[in-house]
């Protein structure tokens, strides 16, 4: 089972914003910057709704390069939203932390993973498992 490193999220009072530009930045043809740096953004209130139940995780492994989380990726997950069918969960199984999308059938709940070199696995009954908390944001490294 792939492995993740987890670490709280420490809430400051003194956050420093970066300059953030006002303008769009355009993916197709290159146009005249339009704006300035007009003000700043500060990523931890742009990204974490609830500080206190929010944590962020290290990936390790590859089971979820297809809904586009790879290795090394830093993942916010927010324990205080309310995890569904389809959502990407960080979950404790018997022990071990891992990331997989939830799905819950009549058979059961299932922990899948989006790459197909890897299997589906069904959490049995008799198992520890919690959903530990739901991904809310992936950060990568370009």
């Amino acid at each position: 089972m792939e492995e993740i490193k987890i670490s709280e999220v420490k809430s400051e009072e003194k956050t420093s914003g970066l300059q953030f530009f006002e303008g769009r930045v355009q993916a197709g043809f290159p146009s005249p910057a339009q704006g300035e740096y007009a003000d700043t953004i500060d990523l931890n209130r742009a990204l974490i709704t609830n500080p206190s139940a929010t944590f962020c995780a290290r990936v390790i492994g590859n089971s979820m390069v297809d809904a586009g989380i790879n290795e090394g990726d830093l993942l916010i997950i927010d324990r205080s939203l309310t995890p569904h069918n389809g959502s990407i969960a960080v979950c404790f199984i018997d022990g071990d932390f891992t990331v997989k999308r939830l799905s819950v059938r009549e058979e059961g709940v299932f922990l899948t993973p989006a790459n197909a070199d890897f299997p589906e696995m069904a959490v049995p009954e008799d198992s520890n498992f919690q959903v530990w908390g739901v991904v809310s944001h992936i950060i990568k490294k370009v």
